[in-house]
């Protein structure tokens, strides 16, 4: 009759174990989606200032038209 016991005893333990691990899972895919959103702004912005920057390159080699730069 003790057997009953220990298997739901072990069975419960697992269980348990299993939440605490999708916990810290969860936790770490929450501050990647933060890192990942923080990267992409930072992208942008970068992005945006070599756009900047090389647009009155572009203007003074004359190579591309004026109406293709954004």
């Amino acid at each position: 009759m003790l057997w009953p016991y220990i298997s739901l005893g072990l069975a419960t333990a697992g269980i348990l174990a299993l939440g605490v691990l999708s916990l810290r899972v969860y936790a770490e895919v929450s501050a990647l989606a933060r890192q990942l959103g923080k990267s992409s702004d930072d992208l942008a912005r970068a992005a945006e200032r070599l756009q900047r920057a090389a647009e009155p390159l572009a203007r003074r080699s004359g190579d591309f038209p004026l109406d293709e730069i954004p």
